[in-house]
């Protein structure tokens, strides 16, 4: 027994890397990467959801005398973290133009991750572990961070996955502190797919059994990949109307709830959206007479993960945010 356990750890741990591996070569592993030594001051900084979870970020300070009273949340995609290389790099030259930007941790960061412990109960998340529909408790966290810190406004930029946590958040609490949404490089169409049979009922089995941390092989993935059976009966869970956050097929879809402008953006090299998704979305939110203002645009030369295409990103949030600025001056 404790050979075939020990078998199992080794397998688990060879499919881990090369899943990570994946990520890092399909995002990350570009001859372009640099990081820039920092010229504001920046720092480390922790908060505690209402349920206890401890998400570290990096706040990049502006320089006090062009400091605006809007910050930027950043917050991460699938399978990475506040430190990757290129959020770093954007963080840096949002907080060069003006703009405090806040780099930020959800329970949801890396593939897997140890949040605490609750007595002898291990807590995980990350993509393989975590439950996405508590990332709002995270979100909600670092809202109040940067009110604390002395900033009324906020900007919530979620990039890849991570837009999924921001437009929900938005839904869901109608917070007046949020003065504008960004969709960098995340999902535009609805997200339904048909449930796997096989995944479903293994993951009811588990979660009945109080095994909910075990993991369920992803059939769907030309990798090795894993999900826990409650990240699986999360994602299953999750309202129609948030999977279809723009309502293409859904009446009364999340975007309804909306009334801040949106920016949305894809890169122009091999990234997950195109300018015709852009499109498509302008039409959809025409086609259902929706009053969000949204700003569509593209990040030329850019991957994904806008390596070495990191200024120009900050250019475009940030002239952006300049305008939301001016209409509340105009109001």
């Amino acid at each position: 027994m404790k050979k075939n356990r020990f078998i199992f750890s080794i397998i688990l741990v060879f499919a881990i890397l090369i899943s990570t591996a994946f990520v890092y070569l399909k995002f990350f592993k570009k001859d372009n990467i640099s990081i820039n030594n920092p010229i504001l001051p920046e720092q480390i900084v922790f908060v505690k959801s209402s349920d206890d979870i401890l998400d570290a970020g990096v706040i990049f300070n502006a320089k006090k005398e062009m400091a605006k009273h809007i910050a930027v949340i950043w917050v991460h995609g699938w399978g990475v973290n506040f430190y990757s290389p290129t959020y770093i790099s954007i963080g840096r030259a949002i907080a060069e133009r003006g703009y405090t930007c806040i780099t930020v941790n959800s329970r949801m960061h890396d593939l897997g991750n140890v949040e605490g412990y609750r007595g002898d109960n291990r807590l995980r998340g990350g993509g393989y572990w975590g439950v996405a529909g508590d990332e709002v408790k995270d979100i909600a966290a670092w809202v109040d961070f940067a009110k604390s810190q002395g900033f009324d406004k906020v900007i919530l930029a979620g990039h890849s996955a991570g837009w999924a946590a921001v437009r929900i958040y938005q839904a869901e609490t109608l917070d007046t502190r949020v003065a504008g949404l960004v969709l960098a490089s995340g999902g535009v169409g609805p997200d339904i797919p048909p449930v796997d049979s096989s995944q479903y009922l293994q993951a009811v089995r588990l979660i009945s059994e109080n095994k909910g941390d075990e993991l369920i092989k992803d059939p769907k993935r030309s990798f090795p990949s894993y999900i826990s059976a409650a990240t699986f009966m999360d994602i299953v869970n999750t309202p129609r109307e948030e999977k279809d956050f723009f309502g293409f097929i859904t009446p009364n879809a999340g975007i309804t709830k909306i009334n801040c402008p949106i920016l949305a953006f894809y890169g122009t090299n091999n990234d997950v959206g195109s300018e015709r998704d852009l499109d498509s979305l302008q039409s959809n939110l025409a086609r259902q007479s929706l009053k969000v203002k949204l700003t569509a645009t593209m990040i030329k030369n850019a991957d994904h993960m806008y390596t070495g295409e990191e200024t120009q990103v900050a250019d475009i949030i940030t002239k952006w945010a300049d305008n939301i600025l001016k209409d509340e001056k105009s109001k």
